[in-house]
């Protein structure tokens, strides 16, 4: 399966587990290594690039009634001592867009949906509000009870994902009583059962694990006072919606009106916000920020026109041109992804690849391999789009488009992060990807990226016209489905001192 690129018959041995792996919670016996507790290794970091100066100048919307002051510093955000030396160790000198607005939201009690471009700095901003709150009042985990009682529930769509927002939890609590846990499929259950009995204020988890360990009766939901859906547009999608539902109606959860619930993602339709109504208070803030990361300047973007077959041939030609830097190359099925690294193994190129067939311990495998730069191209399947903070991407490639133009947006931003650029490059098979040419366009424009004339022609000339309105350019992702019916509409920065936009039906519109 190409998964150790590159290293003998690594990639034959580990291929035949796609004959032989049958799973389920009862043979799982995989227990990850022991993490390390040193302060440079819980502390490390990569740098800002030389364009994080740039999120200065973002334009913010918060829509709802009486939304809090923004901080401009985190002195501001008047967090306790240790929280705050945790953030100056973290390389944390001054807060992103989401973090001035999103902190000051959260710290005064309102639910939040906030819409802010993938690398823009979300997982701190509802970290550090809540871990001030619970160090305020003094919570401590309760070591060794057979059933915890976390304040926060935290869930994330990956298992990549989710462990990720677990060390950022586990880094800023460091030093204090503060204990995160994190629970996620592929992994022992009772494993991560003792952990959980070892004390737990924070419990991160995908939600089939994470509804497993409530139902065991090992976690206990009465006194959670925080509810976080990362990458809520994918969490309330048809896949997870049902498991949403039956997390907030679990025995013990208290009522949205008696909890705090916060969303985050790099996309709301219109749909989801609708959807995702039911689980917030009614004076909820809507919080978006404009466009940064991956569809943004800092992110070249090209596009190629390639046919089906002619793509493999192309992608060595980019990859060898790209020499050693660190690649992403996304592909739309497992069996692809096995078969492009495979076939990238071969040509000499070290290679691995990530997708929800392989075992975890392979899964963290090519993880660590392509962060080291053992192997500098990771293929993968869109279940590494979302989230994954790895530093010093350089390169996307799009070996197959995405069906759905917010996949493409999570997907090139996993290059280009805080301040940093990169480089995505995709590939446009005519036979197969004309329905996105319209909103590929408009993604090019609003970045200020060159729009190919031959992709153009494709969206104007009746190819790519299904399910897109006329392209415009837009300053958001996506906007507060509540338009027009609230006030108190704030913008930052460039616009703070304009008068609001007179009517919404524009923002309505986008898609």
């Amino acid at each position: 399966r190409g998964g150790r690129g590159g290293r003998g018959g690594g990639g034959f041995r580990q291929g035949m587990t796609l004959f032989t792996s049958i799973r389920t919670d009862l043979l799982v016996t995989y227990v990850p290594p022991t993490l390390p507790e040193d302060e440079d290794s819980i502390f490390s970091h990569y740098e800002s690039g030389i364009n994080f100066d740039k999120y200065d100048d973002i334009l913010v919307d918060v829509s709802g009634t009486n939304p809090p002051q923004a901080i401009m510093t985190f002195e501001e955000a008047v967090l306790c001592e240790t929280l705050s030396n945790n953030v100056s160790k973290s390389g944390y000198v001054k807060p992103t867009p989401v973090q001035k607005h999103g902190i000051p939201i959260i710290s005064a009690g309102r639910d939040i949906m906030a819409c802010a471009q993938t690398g823009s700095g979300k997982t701190a901003a509802f970290l550090l509000p809540i871990l001030q709150q619970l160090m305020a009042d003094g919570v401590a985990a309760s070591p060794f009870s057979e059933v915890q009682e976390p304040e926060a529930v935290i869930v994330a769509p990956t298992r990549e994902l989710i462990n990720q927002i677990f060390l950022e939890a586990r880094k800023f609590a460091f030093g204090t009583c503060v204990r995160s846990v994190v629970v996620y499929g592929g992994v022992s259950t009772q494993h991560q059962i003792r952990e959980i009995c070892r004390g737990c204020n924070i419990l991160c988890g995908t939600p089939g694990r994470l509804l497993d360990v409530i139902e065991r009766g090992k976690v206990g939901l009465s006194k959670v006072r925080y509810l976080v859906l990362d990458e809520a547009d994918r969490m309330l999608d048809m896949g997870f919606e049902p498991d949403m539902r039956r997390l907030v109606a679990a025995p013990g959860m208290p009522c949205k009106e008696s909890r705090q619930t916060l969303m985050f993602s790099a996309t709301y339709p219109e749909d989801i916000q609708r959807m995702a109504a039911d689980f917030l208070k009614t004076d909820y803030l809507f919080l978006a920020v404009g466009v940064v990361g991956g569809a943004c300047s800092d992110v070249e973007q090209t596009l190629m026109q390639v046919t089906k077959f002619s793509k493999r041939e192309r992608l060595l030609d980019l990859l060898k041109t790209t020499g050693m830097e660190r690649t992403m190359v996304f592909v739309e099925t497992k069996r692809q992804a096995d078969f492009i690294a495979a076939f990238l193994c071969q040509e000499k190129v070290p290679t691995t690849s990530i997708h929800g067939d392989r075992e975890q311990r392979e899964r963290e495998l090519a993880l660590a391999d392509f962060r080291s730069g053992r192997c500098p191209i990771l293929v993968a399947t869109s279940v590494a789009a979302r989230g994954l903070d790895i530093p010093d991407v350089q390169h996307v490639v799009n070996f197959d488009l995405p069906n759905n133009i917010d996949e493409y947006v999570h997907r090139i931003g996993r290059t280009g992060r805080c301040g940093n650029t990169g480089r995505a490059v995709s590939f446009y098979d005519p036979d197969t990807d004309n329905q996105l040419a319209r909103a590929l366009v408009t993604i090019l424009s609003q970045a200020q990226q060159e729009v190919p004339s031959w992709l153009e022609e494709r969206a104007f000339s009746g190819h790519g016209s299904s399910g897109f309105s006329t392209p415009r350019c837009r300053t958001f992702a996506s906007t507060d489905s509540r338009k027009g019916q609230h006030s108190g509409s704030f913008q930052d920065n460039a616009v703070k001192n304009q008068p609001p936009p007179q009517a919404a039906a524009d923002e309505e519109d986008w898609e």
